[in-house]
C-alpha cells in the first residue's frame, strides 16, 4: 500500500466569485434587518416611557362674593325661643320668627307683619293674644302731627309702629286701587293688618 502524501488529499473546492459575493450580500442583509429591529425596539422603548399628557387644571380661586354685615335681631314675646339671633341681611320678620323657634301657642299672628324687612339692632316684640303693643314697639308719631293715610308717602308711613317698608307699600296700594281711606277703620282690609295692630296705629293716623 503506498502511503497517501499531503498532495492526494481530498481538500474542498475554494468558494468561488461568485459564492464570496452572495454571502457579503446575506451578512449585509441580515446586518440591516438587525439594525431595524434595533431602531423599532428602541421606539417602542422610549414610547413606553414617554409620560403621558398632563391635564391643568386651574385652580385659581373663584372671586369671593362680598356679602353685607349680618344683622343682630333680639326676638322676644311669644315665641317658643326667645333670644338674640344672628341674620342675614335682608331677613325679613318671618325668618327671625322661624330662628326663634316659631310663633307661640298664645301669640297675636295677626299683630305681625311678617313681610317686613329687619334692621340691624332691633327688638322684635312678639306680642300676646289680648295683649298691648310692648312699649318699645310704638313709635312716637311725627312731629307735624297725625299721619294722612291719604296722602302719606310709604317714608311717612314707615314712622309708625310695626309698618315696614313692604306694608307700607300695600297700604299706598289699598288707597290707590279703592279711592283713599274713608275711615281708619279701613286699614283692616290691608293685608297685614289686623285688630291689635289697628288699636296701636288709631291714635297716630287721620284721613
Amino acid at each position: 500500500m503506498n502511503p497517501v502524501t499531503a498532495g492526494d488529499r481530498d481538500e474542498p473546492p475554494a468558494p468561488d466569485a461568485s459564492s464570496r459575493r452572495r454571502l457579503g450580500i446575506g451578512a449585509v442583509v441580515v446586518l440591516v434587518i438587525a439594525a431595524l429591529a434595533v431602531t423599532v425596539g428602541i421606539g417602542i422603548l422610549r414610547g413606553a416611557m414617554a409620560p403621558v399628557d398632563q391635564v391643568v387644571v386651574d385652580q385659581t380661586p373663584a372671586p369671593a362674593v362680598t356679602g353685607s354685615a349680618d344683622l343682630y335681631v333680639h326676638v322676644s314675646g311669644a315665641v317658643r325661643s326667645p333670644g338674640l339671633y344672628v341674620l342675614p341681611a335682608g331677613a325679613r320678620v318671618v325668618d327671625a320668627v322661624a330662628a326663634a323657634g316659631g310663633f307661640a301657642e298664645e301669640a297675636d299672628r295677626n299683630a305681625v307683619n311678617l313681610a317686613r324687612t329687619l334692621d340691624d339692632g332691633e327688638q322684635l316684640p312678639v306680642p300676646r293674644t289680648g295683649e298691648a303693643p310692648p312699649a318699645g314697639a310704638v313709635a312716637p308719631a311725627p312731629a307735624a302731627g297725625l299721619v294722612d293715610l291719604n296722602s302719606a308717602d310709604a317714608t311717612q308711613l314707615e314712622t309708625l309702629p310695626r309698618i315696614g317698608p313692604a306694608l307700607a307699600e300695600r297700604i299706598i296700594a289699598w288707597r290707590d286701587d279703592n279711592g283713599g281711606f274713608t275711615s281708619v277703620e279701613d286699614l283692616l282690609a290691608v293685608p297685614g293688618i289686623g285688630d291689635t295692630m289697628l288699636e296701636s296705629l288709631r291714635d297716630l293716623v287721620t284721613v
